[in-house]
C-alpha cells in the first residue's frame, strides 16, 4: 500500500502544480519528480525500479512534447500509454513463462499460506489487464471531452481512487488464500 502512495507522489507534484501555476509548470514539476522518485529509489534501495524508468521515460517523451510544442494533449496521452503498456505486459505474461505477472509480483507475499491455484493467478491477472486498459481508454476519453482542470481532478482523484479500490478488491478475493 505504501507503494501506491510512493507512485502517486508525483501525481499529487503534478496536481498541486497545475492548481498554482498551469499545466505546463506542472508537467515541468511533474518530470522533475519523476526523474527525482528514479534517483531517489536508486539511492534507497540500491536498485532501479524498471516500472518508475518506464513511466519516467514515457513523461520525459510526452512531458517534453507538451513543453515543446506548448499543447497538452501529450501529457494528457501519458497516462494512457503507461497504463497500455501495463495492460499489454499482463496480458502478454498470460502466454509466456510458467507464472503470469501477477503471480510473479505478488506471489511471494503467500508462500507459507495456502496454495492459489493456477487459475485464480491467471484470472486476476487478465483482471488486472482489463483493469489497466480500462483506465488507459477512460483516461483518453476524460482528457479529449473534458477540459483539462478536470482531466487533472480526474487524474488524481479518479485514477487514485479506482487503484485502491481495486487493490482492495484483489486483496478481498486473495484473502480465501491467506489462512485454512
Amino acid at each position: 500500500m505504501l507503494n501506491l502512495f510512493y507512485d502517486f507522489f508525483v501525481v499529487l507534484l503534478f496536481f498541486i502544480a497545475f492548481k498554482w501555476y498551469g499545466i505546463y509548470v506542472a508537467t515541468a514539476v511533474g518530470i522533475a519528480g519523476s526523474v527525482l522518485q528514479v534517483i531517489l529509489t536508486r539511492f534507497f534501495r540500491k536498485k532501479y525500479d524498471k516500472k518508475q524508468l518506464l513511466v519516467m521515460a514515457i513523461f520525459l517523451v510526452f512531458g517534453g512534447m507538451t513543453l515543446y510544442f506548448h499543447n497538452p494533449i501529450f501529457v494528457k496521452w501519458k497516462p494512457t500509454i503507461v497504463f497500455g503498456l501495463f495492460g499489454f505486459a499482463f496480458l502478454i505474461s498470460q502466454f509466456i513463462g510458467k507464472q503470469s505477472l501477477t503471480q510473479r509480483m505478488m506471489g511471494h507475499l503467500l508462500e507459507d499460506k495456502t496454495p492459489v491455484p493456477k487459475i485464480v493467478w491467471r484470472r486476476l491477472n487478465l483482471a488486472w489487464s482489463f483493469f489497466f486498459l480500462s483506465l488507459g481508454a477512460i483516461n483518453i476519453f476524460v482528457a479529449y471531452h473534458f477540459t483539462t482542470d478536470i482531466w487533472v481532478n480526474f487524474k488524481l482523484y479518479g485514477i487514485f481512487s479506482a487503484m485502491l479500490l481495486f487493490g482492495f478488491a484483489q486483496a478481498f478475493f486473495l484473502s480465501r488464500y491467506l489462512s485454512k
